[in-house]
């Protein structure tokens, strides 16, 4: 059954009550580049402390302190602006950070359990489907940051919670005229053989939007069909489609906006394009580890990253925020899946992609 989606004008969101797949978190990755662990440290305004209690009633503010550990698949850059800030304003607490590409922080943690025990405190990762198995798991507390009661229902769970908005969207080379309005003109002979695609197995912006596509009524999975008849190629990340799109190997493609933007900023002869019906939002969530053993600190941080002067810093490197203000223009609709319904047949749906791509 197809969603009935109330489309809204830029800056807004319209919902499409659809996406019944999702992929494994073990088999979808970001486009961000692998980096070692580190501590973090830089500057921002403070966030309010988090008061503590019996019973959950209101008791003395307790500073954090101690060490906790960050597993993060999220921009190098968003990472050390949100670590800065919150040693700022919790500067008793060391953060050390483990920062690769999805599959990696998937590896990691799949070590982890099979060693003992998870051992970050924290979990920020690229997309909800990434961190969804492990709330099935019992590894994520469930509590309610203070600060995400400004946060849209939509974009939360009572175990983690979105952090910020990733936009897929469409890109041409400043020479390909007419560039491509909406997705299905990706499908024009005039792109014959000139379209790339990010691999869904390995980003996770990349399947949801897949999972958006499989559902989404005139698409399906005879969109990525009619994709490889017309000679679509699939690379790795929504970085290398920019990077392709930019050095001509391709005419036009599908990345992400902040993608598009930093390639835009530093020269790159493309284009952002924004479909007329609509960029797939796709957010990023937090959570807590419900084993930490430092859960005082992994809360804080957490908050810290939902608060405004968190969320400020998010839009200070390039993503929407999704509370407070800041971020880049929105060039339109954004459509998203229902998250809810997505959770729990990602193998399936990955399958029946590589049986149209390979890899």
């Amino acid at each position: 059954m197809f969603p009935n989606p109330a489309t809204t004008g830029s800056g807004r969101r319209s919902r499409l009550v659809a996406f019944a797949a999702a992929l494994s978190v073990a088999l979808i990755g970001c486009s961000a580049t692998a980096a070692p662990a580190q501590t973090t440290t830089g500057g921002s305004p403070p966030a309010t402390p988090i008061s503590t209690g019996s019973a959950g009633l209101p008791g003395p503010v307790v500073e954090p302190t101690g060490t906790i550990t960050l597993y993060t698949s999220v921009t190098q850059a968003t990472v050390d602006a949100v670590a800065g800030g919150f040693h700022d304003a919790h500067p008793g607490v060391t953060l050390d950070v483990f920062r690769a590409p999805t599959a990696e922080v998937a590896a990691r943690i799949a070590t982890d359990l099979a060693s003992g025990g998870l051992r970050a405190d924290v979990l920020w990762l690229t997309d909800p489907l990434s961190i969804a198995a492990y709330a099935d798991q019992g590894l994520l507390q469930a509590w309610t940051p203070p600060s995400a009661a400004a946060i849209d229902a939509a974009y939360r769970t009572d175990t983690f919670f979105g952090t910020r908005l990733l936009n897929m969207v469409m890109i041409r080379g400043t020479a390909v005229k007419p560039g491509p309005a909406d997705w299905k003109d990706l499908l024009s002979a005039d792109y014959r053989g000139q379209v790339a695609l990010p691999d869904p197995g390995f980003a996770g912006s990349a399947f949801a939007a897949l999972g958006y596509f499989n559902e989404a009524d005139g698409y399906g999975a005879a969109f990525y069909r009619a994709l490889k008849d017309n000679g679509a190629t699939q690379v790795k990340a929504p970085d290398d489609v920019t990077t392709g799109v930019a050095e001509g190997r391709f005419a036009v493609g599908m990345t992400l906006d902040n993608s598009a933007r930093t390639a835009i900023r530093k020269g790159s002869p493309i284009a952002l394009v924004w479909p007329t019906s609509g960029a797939i939002a796709i957010y990023s969530p937090i959570a807590a580890v419900a084993a930490s053993g430092n859960l005082a600190a992994a809360d804080s941080f957490v908050d810290y990253t939902l608060s405004l002067p968190g969320q400020a810093l998010i839009a200070g490197t390039g993503w929407q925020p999704v509370a407070g203000p800041g971020g880049p223009e929105i060039g339109g609709v954004q459509v998203s899946p229902d998250w809810a319904a997505a959770f729990g047949t990602q193998r399936e749906l990955l399958a029946a992609y590589r049986a149209i791509f390979g890899g």
